[in-house]
């Protein structure tokens, strides 16, 4: 299945729904930052997502209880693939190099990226 590129407000709402694992409308709702948008337009942006093949639900009479079909980690796959192709000529050198530069990187994580690095020269 070909996965499909999240508006803000649908990243936004399967962010919850992969936290909650599942969940009703006012579930999600209730994990949403003031203001809160209405609870129709929750409802639609989550049948979107349905539409577009992220999430599916069991009916509860006429409630739905929605859950992610796709993974918190298949769509970071996704979207990193989409960042590096589209910005940094599939480079993570040029990636990282951009994030060094822009001070998005503190010493604590470059040691770990240090880390990460010495642990894969050692496999």
């Amino acid at each position: 299945m070909e996965i499909k590129e999240l508006t803000r407000a649908e990243e936004q709402l399967m962010q919850i729904l992969w936290q909650l694992k599942k969940g009703f409308v006012k579930d999600v709702m209730a994990e949403l930052p003031e203001p809160l948008p209405a609870y129709n337009t929750v409802s639609t942006i989550i049948r979107i997502l349905e539409a577009k093949g992220f999430v599916s639900y069991m009916a509860h009479g006429k409630s739905h209880e929605y859950f992610p079909l796709i993974s918190k980690e298949a769509y970071q796959s996704f979207a990193t693939d989409k960042l590096m192709h589209g910005y940094f000529d599939n480079s993570v050198q040029h990636m990282f190099s951009y994030f060094v530069k822009k001070e998005k990187i503190d010493l604590k994580e470059a040691d770990e990226i240090m880390k990460l690095i010495e642990k894969l020269k050692n496999k």
